[in-house]
């Protein structure tokens, strides 16, 4: 057997005589196990809500998470249900949907895309009175991205704004 090196003791390094470190470790352990817990019941995101705007030409419904976790892919739908005819459906999407955000795929491609005064804007062209148009975009979080973001999203027919759907997306690291 090797001897003990000077700077050891037995008692104290082995034995942990006199630590207390056996409470600490237990709380640190019990910390992660509540992490993951709360991970479980969906506390740090994932799952998609729906919120609606109705207005009297069209109704706009956003099915998206709230809150997402970095590196997480995911759905954006948004559904539009024309009640009069739009000529010229456009929707306005706030910053906060491509800011550490990639978009990887969008569907149906939309007639044209732009930037209107800083947000993300997709022409979705004619929507006819009582039908449905449904866009859907395929998003992952960058992993650096944390925070708060502002996801509103607005439908336009031409420059006339017809409803406006305010949500917040939450993104963890």
């Amino acid at each position: 057997m090797a001897d003990v090196p000077d700077a050891l003791t037995l008692k104290v390094n082995r034995d942990r005589e006199g630590k207390r470190d056996v409470l600490f470790r237990r709380i640190a352990l019990g910390a992660i196990l509540v992490l993951l817990a709360l991970g479980l019941v969906n506390l740090f995101g994932q799952r998609p809500s729906t919120t609606t705007a109705d207005a009297p030409a069209a109704t706009l419904e956003v099915h998206a998470p709230e809150r997402v976790r970095g590196g997480l892919y995911y759905q954006a739908r948004f559904r539009i249900d024309a009640i009069t005819e739009l000529e010229k459906a456009t929707l306005v999407l706030d910053p906060g949907w491509g800011e550490g955000i990639t978009m990887n795929t969008i569907v149906p491609s939309p007639l044209g895309e732009a930037s209107r005064d800083g947000d993300l804007a997709f022409e979705l062209g004619r929507v006819p009175a009582g039908e449905k148009h449904v866009f859907f975009l395929q998003l992952q979080v960058n992993p650096t991205n944390v925070g708060h973001r502002s996801q509103n999203v607005r439908l336009f027919d031409g420059d006339r704004l017809l409803a406006t759907v305010e949500r917040t997306v939450t993104v963890f690291p």
